[in-house]
C-alpha cells in the first residue's frame, strides 16, 4: 500500500477531536498531518503536500473559511472538507458555492466522513482507494517534483486528461511543457495510441504544412513518395504542438480548419482524410500579447485553449532543485562511467540559489557538465561555479529580503501617489511620522517621485 498518495491535513483547535480523527483516518489507511490552527495549516501545506484538507469551521484567528480562501489562492484544485458544531443550512450553501467540497455538522458519522474523503480524492484526480500501486502513478513518473505548485498542476492535468478537451500549456522554455503533455496523454483514454510531438518553431514554414498534414508524391520538388503527416500519424492519439505561437499566420488558418472539420488534406491532394486527434499545444509567448499584435489568430487560440495549464518556472519551484539535481546525477553517472555520490552542501546551495533562466533544461545541462569534469565522489562548489559561468545567485537572508521588499513597497507607494507622503502613509495604514522614518531608513526622497 502506497499511502504517500493519500495524505490528509487535519485542522482543528480541539486537540481531543484532532487526535480522534487522526486515529480513525490512520486506521483507514491514510497518512495524516495535524494542525491546531489555520495559520499552522498554511505553514504545513508547503511541506506536507496533502491531497485533501479537513478543517474545523470555527477556530481562533484564521477560521475554516479563511483557510479555504487562502488554500484556493495557492492550490486551486486541493479539495477541502469543513466540519463544524455550529453548522447551518445557509453556511453550508455559502461554503459549497465557494468551492468547499463538503460541509459536515458535528457530531458526524465517521463512515460519512470517510465516504466524502474517498469521493473528494477521486474527483480531484487522487487515487480512488488505498490500494495504490506503481501503475496508478506511471503516467507522471517522468515528472520529478515535491513542489506543492507542481502537485496542484498535476492534479489539474489528471482531471483534464480524463476528457478530450484541447489543452493549452503556457510556460517558459525549458520548464518541461512536453513532459506535462506526455503525462496528460499517458493518463488519458488515448494512452495506448500514439503520442506525436512537433516543435512548430523549429521547422521551416515551407515544410511545416507538409509535416503536419502530409503530401502526395510529386506535389513539390523532393516529394518522391506519399507522406501521411503528423495528424494522421497521431490518429486516435495525442498531437503535441510545441511553440504554437511561432506558427506562421497562413498555417494558422489551415490548422483552424482542420480542428473545425476534423479532417486534413495533404499537400497536392484533392481528397480529405478524417482524423481523430486530441490536441495539446504549448508556448512560452504571452498569447494575449500575440493576439493583440496580430501575430496569432484569436479564433484559433480559443479552439486550442479550452483548458489552460500554467507550468511554473524552476525558480518558482526551488524545492525541486535538489531532487532534480540528484535525479539527473543518478541517470547520467552511468553514462560517464563515474561513481559520484552527490553534491557538496555548498555546491547544492549554489544550485538552489541560481537564477535558472533556462529552467529544468539548463539544470540538466549544468549537472551534466559537472559530472563530465568531476574526478571525485562529490561534485564540488568550484565545478558548479564553473558550469554556471557567472556569479551564482543566492537566496537572501530573511532580514535582507524583508529590507528589499520594504524599500520596493515604499517606492511603489510614492510612485502611485506622485510623492505625496500623506496619501502614501494612508495607503500603508501608517501615520506620517512613522512613514517618514521608514523613508529615511531606506533613503527615499519623496521629491524624486513628484
Amino acid at each position: 500500500m502506497n499511502t504517500s498518495q493519500h495524505k490528509i491535513l487535519l485542522v482543528d483547535d480541539d486537540r481531543d477531536l484532532l487526535r480522534l480523527l487522526s486515529i480513525r483516518l490512520n486506521a483507514a489507511g491514510y497518512q495524516v498531518a495535524l494542525a491546531e490552527s489555520g495559520e499552522k495549516a498554511m505553514a504545513l501545506l508547503a511541506s506536507s503536500w496533502p491531497q485533501l484538507v479537513v478543517t474545523d469551521l470555527r477556530m481562533e484567528g484564521m477560521d475554516g473559511m479563511a483557510l479555504f480562501d487562502a488554500i484556493r489562492k495557492s492550490s486551486a484544485t486541493l479539495p477541502v472538507i469543513i466540519l463544524t458544531a455550529h453548522g447551518s443550512i445557509p453556511e453550508a450553501v455559502a461554503a459549497t458555492r465557494q468551492g468547499v467540497f463538503a460541509f459536515l455538522t458535528k457530531p458526524f458519522d465517521s463512515k460519512v466522513l470517510l465516504e466524502q474523503i474517498e469521493k473528494a480524492l477521486h474527483l480531484s484526480g487522487s487515487p480512488l482507494n488505498n490500494n495504490t500501486n506503481a501503475e496508478e502513478t506511471e503516467w507522471r513518473r517522468a515528472i520529478v517534483t515535491r513542489s506543492p505548485v507542481m502537485e496542484d498542476l498535476l492534479r489539474q492535468a489528471k482531471l483534464v486528461a480524463a476528457g478530450d478537451a484541447s489543452v493549452f500549456i503556457h510556460g517558459e522554455s525549458g520548464s518541461g511543457k512536453e513532459l506535462l503533455a506526455r503525462a496528460i496523454h499517458l493518463s488519458s483514454p488515448r494512452c495506448n495510441q500514439p503520442f506525436v510531438a512537433i516543435n512548430c518553431g523549429a521547422i521551416p514554414e515551407a515544410l511545416l504544412e507538409s509535416e503536419l498534414f502530409g503530401h502526395t508524391k510529386g506535389s513539390f520538388t523532393g516529394a518522391t513518395q506519399d507522406y501521411q503527416g503528423l495528424f494522421q500519424a497521431a490518429h486516435q492519439g495525442t498531437l503535441f504542438l510545441d511553440e504554437i505561437g511561432d506558427m506562421p499566420s497562413a498555417l494558422q488558418v489551415k490548422l483552424l480548419r482542420v480542428l473545425q472539420e476534423k479532417q486534413v488534406r495533404p499537400v497536392g491532394s484533392t481528397r480529405s482524410v478524417l482524423v481523430d486527434v486530441r490536441i495539446v499545444s504549448a508556448t512560452h509567448r504571452d498569447a494575449a500579447e500575440e493576439i493583440t499584435a496580430g501575430h496569432f489568430r484569436e479564433d484559433l487560440f480559443y479552439r486550442l485553449n479550452v483548458v489552460t495549464l500554467e507550468i511554473p518556472s524552476l525558480p518558482e519551484r526551488r524545492e525541486d532543485i535538489p531532487l532534480l539535481a540528484m535525479h539527473f546525477l543518478a541517470s547520467l553517472a552511468d553514462k560517464y562511467n563515474k561513481k559520484i555520490k552527490g553534491f557538496s552542501p555548498e555546491a547544492m546551495e549554489l544550485l538552489v540559489g541560481a537564477p535558472w533562466p533556462g529552467n529544468v533544461r539548463q539544470l540538466l545541462n549544468i549537472v551534466e557538465q559537472t559530472i563530465a569534469l568531476c574526478t571525485t565522489s562529490i561534485i564540488s562548489t568550484a565545478l558548479v561555479q564553473k558550469a554556471l559561468r557567472d556569479k551564482p545567485g543566492r537566496i537572501p537572508a530573511l532580514a535582507d529580503a524583508r529590507r528589499q521588499f520594504e524599500r520596493e513597497y515604499l517606492a511603489q507607494l510614492l510612485k502611485i501617489t506622485a510623492g505625496n507622503v500623506t496619501q502614501a502613509a494612508l495607503l500603508a495604514k501608517r501615520n506620517r511620522t512613522e512613514f517618514y522614518r521608514l523613508l529615511n531608513r531606506h533613503e527615499l526622497d519623496p521629491a524624486l517621485f513628484k
